[in-house]
């Protein structure tokens, strides 16, 4: 869900089951600066959130494994009322994460989704839109392209390297 919506970690975790719109590949979220924001998504995440969600109808969408200690119980609106398990943090699942990817973090996830969406010719106003970066500069930082887009790019645009049909 992370790469699919290109979202920070935070808006993606703090998602209620009731956020998501399953129908329309959509969940409503609120973004840095605490506006609330629609996070699109494609069909990798509509395929595994059933089994994230495992019939589970309110409560956070993100678990983590096992209830909360006793001594440090969270807010009853990051409590699961079916399991009594806590809300993942962000910590737990950037641990997970790291662990999973032998130290990919993330954030990486983010950078790379808006890395492929540039390369595959998206505008910056659709990556502006899609990373809900307010400012042209923001977002700079995060789409370096690969160095085999730019080389398609430049063989892309190369007149005498395209062969030209020939009629008849």
């Amino acid at each position: 869900m992370l790469y699919e919506t290109a979202a920070r970690a935070e808006e993606v975790l703090r998602l209620d089951v009731g956020d998501l719109d399953l129908t329309n590949r959509t969940a409503r979220t609120i973004r840095k600066g605490g506006d609330r924001d629609t996070l699109h998504y494609a069909s990798g995440t509509a395929r595994l959130l059933p089994r994230v969600l495992a019939g589970r109808d309110r409560g956070p969408v993100f678990l983590s494994s096992r209830p909360p200690r006793t001594d440090a119980l969270p807010a009853l609106s990051d409590l699961d009322p079916a399991t009594g398990h806590a809300r993942l943090s962000y910590r737990q699942a950037s641990a997970l994460f790291t662990d999973a990817t032998h130290g990919a973090t993330l954030h990486q996830l983010r950078h790379s989704a808006l890395t492929h969406l540039a390369e595959t010719g998206a505008s910056s106003a659709l990556l502006m839109a899609k990373s809900r970066h307010a400012a042209l500069s923001s977002l700079q930082r995060y789409v370096a392209p690969s160095q085999t887009a730019v080389a398609q790019l430049t063989a892309g645009l190369d007149p005498h390297g395209r062969r030209r049909k020939v009629d008849g």
